[in-house]
């Protein structure tokens, strides 16, 4: 593989700033893990376990968009499908494979062909990652060769996830249309209510388990070489191409490897939810799955997940009570601080603001005892 300059680059996501990175996504997990123990509410574990399935969503995003410099404003699409897939096998499981209402309700006497490969579990897991990572590479492929970059990339992603979601809702036979698929226990069966609470404890620990392995994934891959390409990418696509790598081949397969994530994150999804709509299809919850990366610090994965948590963590605790009328606009309040004052995020207030500002009291304290 030739060698560029760029791939040499000192700081920002290459840097040993890792190390602290890991360490505190450590502290978080051990945090997460002790969570289902103490909380006296299942709902809380409920909505806990969903942040972490968001979080393995905004992770897949700042591959693509804080290291590989695109930014995707469809990856609800692979979400959706994740959890699409996780929903048919365990609505198939609930009713012993018979019809559903909405395909009676539809007019099918027989279950549609493309739901028989959920009735098998092994089957069903593999789809969940296969279905997005065929969609993903196909229109990734064409993209990509067509050298279809910045604002254009973003445009096509939206208007890919604003056709796949009226593709969902005009076949409500086969969707379920705008109600999608609902009524269905977890795989892991019934989390619903304090009887239920062992279930639902298991659940958070394997969502848990596999958010761990997502984080390790995405961080092996940034800090390998591969991950230094894809950042070369970003900061100069044209001299990457010209120094000899094909960086088709790598914005396409970090692009697949994006949409893997986001659907492993849709289906244990909807163990949580107990359901799955084409509302998780919208491009309004894709633009929010950015905001969670921006507001945590791209470029870091850690700020993803940071970002995340916070997002959804003021979303419901501002979305009742008095202030349920406008916790909309502080949400945006906040977007718009952090994006104006501190483009970095979150990690960067930490990471970059505040050791610049240390540096400059230091400075400043040195020429006053100098004078």
């Amino acid at each position: 593989m030739p060698n560029s300059p760029l791939l040499k680059k000192k700081g920002g996501p290459l840097s040993n700033s890792k190390y602290g990175y890991h360490i505190v996504f450590g502290i978080m997990v051990i945090i997460l893990a002790v969570c289902p123990f103490v909380m006296s509410t299942t709902a809380m574990i409920q909505f806990l376990g969903k942040c972490m399935c968001y979080s393995m969503v905004a992770i897949a995003i700042d591959l693509i968009w804080g290291y590989t410099g695109m930014l995707s404003l469809g990856h609800g699409l692979y979400f959706c499908l994740g959890g699409y897939a996780m929903a048919m096998y365990l609505k198939l499981a609930d009713n012993g494979g018979k019809l559903t209402d909405f395909m009676q309700t539809g007019g099918l006497t027989d279950l549609p062909t493309f739901w028989k490969p959920f009735e098998s579990l092994p089957l069903a897991l593999i789809l969940i990652m296969v279905v997005p990572a065929v969609v993903a590479g196909i229109i990734g492929f064409f993209v990509f060769r067509s050298r279809i970059k910045g604002v254009y990339f973003s445009i096509i992603t939206q208007a890919l996830t604003w056709a796949a979601y009226s593709l969902f809702i005009a076949n409500s036979a086969y969707t379920g249309g705008n109600n999608g698929i609902t009524d269905f226990d977890s795989i892991l069966g019934k989390t619903k209510g304090a009887a239920n609470r062992d279930n639902l404890v298991m659940l958070f620990i394997v969502t848990l388990v596999v958010l761990v392995i997502v984080y390790i994934i995405a961080s092996f891959l940034v800090h390998s070489k591969f991950g230094k390409v894809l950042v070369a990418v970003r900061d100069g696509e044209n001299r990457t191409f010209f120094s000899g790598y094909c960086v088709n081949r790598y914005k396409n397969t970090i692009y697949v490897i994006s949409a893997i994530m986001s659907a492993i994150g849709g289906a244990l999804f909807v163990n949580f939810n107990g359901s799955i709509t084409p509302t998780q299809m919208t491009i309004a919850f894709s633009i929010t799955m950015v905001i969670w990366v921006a507001v945590g610090g791209r470029g870091t994965i850690l700020g993803a997940v940071i970002g995340t948590f916070l997002i959804n963590l003021c979303e419901y605790n501002l979305s009742s009570g008095a202030l349920v009328d406008i916790w909309q606009y502080i949400l945006g309040a906040i977007f718009c601080l952090v994006i104006l004052f501190f483009k970095s995020g979150i990690i960067g207030i930490f990471t970059k603001q505040l050791p610049a500002l240390f540096r400059k009291l230091k400075g400043k304290k040195e020429v006053t005892e100098n004078a």
